[in-house]
């Protein structure tokens, strides 16, 4: 029986590049935010559909309320951001995979990047600039009407 020589790769390894690890950094951040997601997504679900009148307490009102307090502000926001990044960061890799053209995956990574930018900026603009006094109607609750009055 011979011993078993283990051949020379095919390829040399690749130089060691300096600098930060973006790749390591998006993989390390879809895990975490990954998990934060799960606890938002369920809270915001348990909090708007089990507590008080379940879907049918769902209304402006309710919105106007939640946008009220400062908690549910950062609470959704967070939310937001968090799911936006980390969806672009899964389509970018899902690009990276299968786009051959550096030019066409450069543009396309990019839209992404800008698409999700904008996302992020008009919603939390929406979140931190909500006036329920804009949707007020006649058939308000009455806190609401005393809140605007």
């Amino acid at each position: 029986m011979s011993a078993a020589t283990i051949a020379d790769p095919r390829t040399p390894a690749a130089p060691r590049r300096k600098g930060p690890n973006l790749e390591k950094a998006g993989w390390i951040y879809m895990r975490v935010s990954g998990v934060v997601l799960v606890v938002l997504i369920f809270g915001h679900l348990f909090v708007n559909l089990m507590l008080g009148e379940g879907i049918h307490g769902i209304d402006f009102a309710f919105v106007a309320g939640k946008f009220a307090t400062p908690f549910w502000q950062w609470w959704d926001v967070l939310m937001l951001w968090l799911a936006l990044i980390h969806g672009a960061n899964g389509m970018r890799t899902i690009v990276n995979d299968y786009v051959a053209g550096e030019t066409t995956r450069r543009i396309l990574v990019a839209a992404l990047w800008v698409s999700a930018a904008f996302l992020i900026l008009l919603g939390t603009l929406v979140v931190f600039t909500f006036d329920p006094c804009l949707g007020l109607s006649q058939t308000s609750p009455e806190w609401l009407q005393e809140v605007c009055a």
